[in-house]
């Protein structure tokens, strides 16, 4: 509620009832300090108030000892002691004019109440000098009322040019402040604008490196007669404010064309322009200022170029439904007189979204397009970045470790521009070594930094961006092979093309992988997808295609369409989860109850690698291996008329799926496959593995509980024949367990049959699974 406003005329009263040796702060105190006020003084004056009169009677008033208590000067130590026991502060507060805290009288105490009451009840936050006025009429009986009386102003005159926009002076966040004494106020261009000249002066700027090409088209831009406005375009991380800081360096080194010599940048800070400025008109005059300010700095002689850094937030900045015009509408006038030269900066999406459609406005500027730095220029910007990073962070930072962090940022953060997110790798990699416990200034630092702080801000397991993966890729064949059973030329096929991908011999514009997995219903088509996002330590993502049968759920994919209900939303289920996990296996379970539509977008994936949501924003999958699965063609294969032992099975029933596969998806959708692999029919060798499996997981269980269960190769093959339907697959074997296995175990376990510490064998009695407790 309190605000650097109020505190000030606070202190300022107090400092005046020191010097005056008052034992109270007054009404009168405060009144007198509000006549220094830009804005209060504005208003007083459009109510007929003399301002000097005011000012000469308050200060008689204050000045004439029977209006007041006075202290003497034992009453004053003794004051100043207890308040400032510690002589050092004691000083300080001496010094800035503070012998002793005068008491707030009741009246005074009435006035901020019923301002901060009003400002509350306005939706306010900040009590001003404004609220003071207003709450000061409330004292009837006090000398500052008498003196505003009479002359005419009443507190309704007051609230009325408040109500109707009175148009203010210039203000900073607080209100600009003019000292009673002084007089003076601030420059505008010092509240509002940052002078980068200055800062090369200052050595407080770097000289930009690489964008000869780019500060050369800037110059050319500057030097014409007319329409010398450049505007940077580039999307947000390839250096588009270094550009503009750079360009100060360059002109304060005189290595720009001698017509721009003597020129100052200056910096527009829009959140000081826009801060506090809560009335009607009062956001114009604040950039008129600024722009009187800058033709003066023209007039006398030098040259002065306003960058405005996102240039996109003026448009509509300080337009109010009174028709007061926006920042865009008063920079027209002054992009057309040539006087002052302005550059701004935007990314393309803005642009289009703001600037663009404004004609009279974007075209007094010329579009200067920075793109993303090659790789060997974004290497020599970390070079010439890196002793700044290593003074900061107390370390040393070798060649090879920035060349480390480039090529990673590329592989892994796809989201983002070089050299932004090298940039960011080598700054929080450094802040990371300079917070550990055992850190020594000096340190060097690792590629292992490199590789964790990598790992972290790409949302993806160390050890797949660690060197060291590649003994985990060796063995992934073989890991899979132990948890899939019966389908190795699929898992073959899936990991060779992994292989391919990681080795940097795939089609980088594409995903990894994109497969088609075709077979009957359990045989592992799902399980393979699971087990090979957690054998790469990556992030797995399963959509069941069956909520996607209706043609508008494409919406649900990729956000719903301008227009619609929840555009403002947000993107899509799929956009979004890549969004977020880029490196990720993406499951597109039973795409063949998809609706047509969904395979559309699916082709811009496996095509390009991208896919744009209903905001247009481009999400990239070319980290991503896309799965999607089928049964098509599963509903004409009757597996149980087919012999087990019968060689021609896998044939048969491969060309049963071919048929199938080509009839249910279009040509364009197979030619973008990067394999469709067909998984086999289980056998029973195979049943007896998954039986295996599943009831090791029902041991591992129950051993938590320090029970011990044996299972032999006998009851796994009376499972395995008793659960397994060679129609449905494996998933039978689980349900099988669950019910002649686990619900038998719960009862026993529960009702104590079986106590902890005991060994229970799984046996068949009767033709029946039952169990043998050991005691």
């Amino acid at each position: 509620m309190t605000s650097l406003k109020l505190e000030y005329i606070i202190n300022e009263a107090i400092r005046k009832a020191n010097k005056l040796r008052h034992e109270y702060l007054t009404i009168e105190s405060i009144l007198y300090v509000l006549l220094g006020d830009a804005f209060v003084e504005r208003v007083l004056i459009s109510c007929g108030a003399d301002i000097e009169y005011i000012k000469s009677a308050l200060n008689d008033f204050l000045n004439d000892d029977a209006n007041f208590s006075i202290l003497s000067d034992n009453e004053i130590e003794n004051l100043g002691k207890n308040q400032f026991a510690d002589e050092k502060v004691r000083q300080i507060a001496r010094q800035n004019g503070v012998y002793y805290q005068p008491e707030l009288t009741i009246s005074l105490q009435r006035v901020l109440q019923r301002a901060a009451l009003h400002v509350q009840s306005s939706g306010k936050n900040q009590i001003l000098g404004i609220h003071l006025l207003v709450s000061i009429f409330g004292e009837e009986e006090s000398y500052a009322i008498y003196l505003l009386k009479s002359m005419g102003i009443e507190r309704l005159d007051i609230v009325q040019k408040l109500a109707h926009g009175e148009d203010h002076p210039l203000t900073d966040q607080e209100g600009d402040f003019i000292s009673p004494d002084t007089g003076k106020k601030a420059s505008a261009l010092a509240a509002y604008t940052e002078n980068l000249s200055e800062q090369v002066r200052s050595n407080k700027i770097d000289p930009i490196i690489g964008r000869k090409s780019e500060i050369t088209r800037i110059c050319q831009i500057l030097c014409r007669r007319q329409k010398n406005n450049p505007l940077i375009i580039g999307d947000a991380g390839v250096g588009k404010t270094a550009l503009a800081y750079g360009l100060a360096f360059a002109i304060e080194k005189k290595q720009v064309p001698e017509f721009l010599f003597d020129t100052d940048i200056y910096s527009l800070d829009m959140m000081s322009l826009i801060s506090g400025a809560k009335y009607r008109g009062e956001f114009e005059g604040r950039f008129k200022d600024v722009l009187k300010e800058l033709k003066k700095v023209c007039q006398s002689g030098k040259k002065a170029i306003l960058f405005i850094d996102e240039l996109h937030s003026i448009m509509g900045t300080g337009a109010t439904t009174g028709g007061s015009l926006d920042a865009s509408s008063l920079l027209k006038p002054a992009l057309t007189g040539g006087e002052i030269r302005f550059m701004g900066s935007t990314t393309h999406e803005d642009y289009r979204k703001f600037i663009e459609k404004d004609h009279a406005f974007s075209r007094r500027f010329q579009n200067v397009e920075i793109n993303e730095p090659q790789t060997d220029e974004a290497f020599l910007i970390l070079k010439g970045l890196k002793s700044g990073f290593e003074n900061h962070h107390r370390i040393e930072i070798p060649d090879n470790i920035l060349k480390t962090a480039l090529d990673l940022s590329i592989k892994y953060i796809t989201d983002r521009k070089l050299p932004d997110k090298a940039i960011d790798i080598i700054d929080e990699a450094g802040a990371a070594l300079q917070i550990r416990e055992k850190f020594n200034p000096g340190a060097i630092l690792e590629i292992s930094d490199i590789e964790d702080t990598v790992a972290k801000m790409a949302k993806i397991p160390e050890v797949t961006v660690r060197s060291n993966e590649k003994e985990k890729l060796k063995n992934l064949e073989k890991n899979l092979s132990l948890l899939i059973f019966g389908q190795d030329k699929a898992i073959s096929k899936v990991a060779d093309t992994v292989l391919l991908a990681r080795a940097g011999l795939g089609n980088n514009d594409k995903p990894v992988a994109c497969f088609l997995f075709a077979g009957p219903t359990g045989v592992g088509k799902t399980e393979l997808a699971k087990q090979l996002a957690f054998n790469l330590g990556i992030h797995f993502e399963r959509i069941d295609m069956s909520e996607y049968m209706e043609k508008h759920s494409v919406s649900k994919l990729i956000g719903a369409p301008p227009g619609y209900i929840g555009h403002d939303q947000g993107g899509g289920r799929l956009t979004e989860s890549i969004k977020k996990h880029p490196y990720a296996v993406l499951l597109l379970d039973e795409i063949e109850k998809a609706h047509y539509e969904v395979y559309n977008i699916l082709l811009q994936i496996m095509d390009h690698g991208a896919l744009s949501d209903s905001h247009g924003r481009l999400t990239n999958f070319k980290s991503t291996i896309l799965i999607m699965t089928t049964n098509a063609g599963a509903k004409d294969m009757d597996a149980g008329a087919i012999s087990i032992t019968s060689p021609d099975l896998g044939t048969v029933v491969n060309n049963k799926q071919d048929k199938a596969i080509k009839h249910f998806f279009t040509p364009e959708f197979r030619n973008r496959l990067d394999d469709i692999i067909y998984f086999e029919s289980l056998k029973d060798s195979v049943i007896v593995k998954i039986a295996q499996k599943f009831m090791f997981e029902l041991e591992t269980k129950l051993l938590a509980q320090n029970i011990e269960l044996t299972t032999s190769l006998e009851v796994l093959e009376f499972i395995a024949k008793q659960g397994f339907d060679p129609k449905l697959g494996a998933r039978p074997i689980a349900r099988y367990i669950d019910e002649h296995i686990k619900r038998k175990l719960s009862h026993k376990i529960l009702f104590e049959e079986i106590s902890f510490h005991r060994k229970v064998r799984l046996i068949i009695k009767n033709n029946v699974l039952d169990f043998e407790i050991d005691d």
